[in-house]
């Protein structure tokens, strides 16, 4: 089954499951917030795409943060504690589907792809 990786009150997660309940596509919810971050399951996702794309720096967790924390951010051990510390700072959404690659973000287009390949 799907699993889709976010925190309920973020816009673009309201949109992507939107979106994914319109196309009849069955998934499961797992916010950051309430569900908690698994350590295993975020150096698995840095493995796979890098920590660097996982940082979410464009929003406002990042920005609020002070400015000799954000430059302290600078390997995957760094960002890996920080988000663990500060899940709302992950980019969102983050798909995972059995023996797909997992997908960060979203956009109409990208979902059709993935899910033309699920």
């Amino acid at each position: 089954m799907v699993v889709m990786y976010g925190i309920k009150n973020c816009d673009t997660i309201k949109k992507a499951r939107r979106w994914l309940e319109t196309h009849g596509v069955e998934y499961r919810f797992h916010d950051y917030r309430a569900d908690g971050l698994d350590a295993e399951f975020l150096h698995t996702a840095i493995a796979e795409l890098g920590w660097e794309a996982l940082l979410n720096t464009r929003g406002t967790t990042w920005r609020k943060l002070d400015e000799s924390l954000r430059a302290s951010i600078n390997d995957a051990s760094s960002a890996a504690k920080l988000m663990l510390d500060m899940p709302a700072i992950i980019k969102r959404p983050l798909l995972c589907a059995p023996g797909q690659p997992m997908l960060l973000g979203f956009s109409d287009s990208l979902y059709q792809t993935f899910f033309v390949e699920v």
